[in-house]
């Protein structure tokens, strides 16, 4: 089951007096998520950008063990924001930039993916617990955003919980797909050939689907 639907700072977890936010997810599910990311990323070298930073906890730790690429976090919520960046700073790592402002339903991310401020073509962008928390269009700017700004051999790593052919691949997939609908229409879990499909739209094609713990995947897309 996907780890969190609650907004951080509203889940009754402890925040530090510098606005540092705690995750119990990434406590759990950080060490395999890495172990499928460090496949690609380890030996090379570029900007890659974390869409959806959250707590700001992921992309710290991926920093720290790539000291030659060079992370750009961003969120939507301005708890997360303050989050990250409080992060960034705790951690003294000088490969994390300020964390970007990011519109996810807006193809076009933001001014700084343009104006020369943000990152240059990105190695790899990775998303994690988000377009099931989200409405749809969240999944189509991400995925037409990626497709723009990954650089020819980039990698878009998607992780959460998917439905494979229409079914849940878990009981308490299910039962989580129904409370999210429940709290609002637009959510939901969502196919794997859904994402496929949107990702075809855009220049992106699926290379490979990982297996991870608590019935999660990561579908990891590159250019066509």
């Amino acid at each position: 089951m996907a780890e969190y639907v609650v907004e951080f700072g509203k889940d009754g977890r402890p925040v530090e007096p510098d606005g540092r936010l705690d995750a119990a997810a990434f406590h759990r599910n950080h060490a395999p998520i890495w172990a499928v990311l460090q496949k690609f990323l380890i030996g090379k070298s570029g900007d890659a950008l974390e869409a959806g930073s959250g707590t700001g906890q992921h992309v710290v730790h991926f920093a720290r063990h790539t000291p030659d690429i060079i992370w750009w976090p961003s969120d939507y919520n301005e708890a997360h924001l303050k989050s990250i960046d409080a992060w960034l700073k705790h951690s003294g790592l000088p490969n994390i930039r300020s964390p970007l402002r990011i519109d996810l339903s807006d193809p076009a991310w933001c001014d700084q993916m343009h104006d020369g401020s943000g990152p240059g073509k990105l190695l790899a962008v990775f998303c994690a617990n988000v377009i099931h928390i989200a409405p749809w269009r969240v999944a189509e700017g991400l995925l037409a955003g990626a497709a723009r700004y990954l650089r020819p051999d980039g990698r878009l790593f998607l992780y959460g919980p998917f439905k494979r052919d229409g079914k849940h691949t878990a009981l308490s997939n299910a039962v989580f797909d129904t409370s999210l609908r429940e709290r609002d229409a637009e959510w939901g879990v969502r196919d794997i050939s859904d994402v496929e499909r949107l990702a075809d739209g855009v220049g992106l094609v699926l290379i490979e689907t990982v297996e991870m713990p608590a019935n999660n995947l990561i579908l990891v897309f590159g250019r066509r």
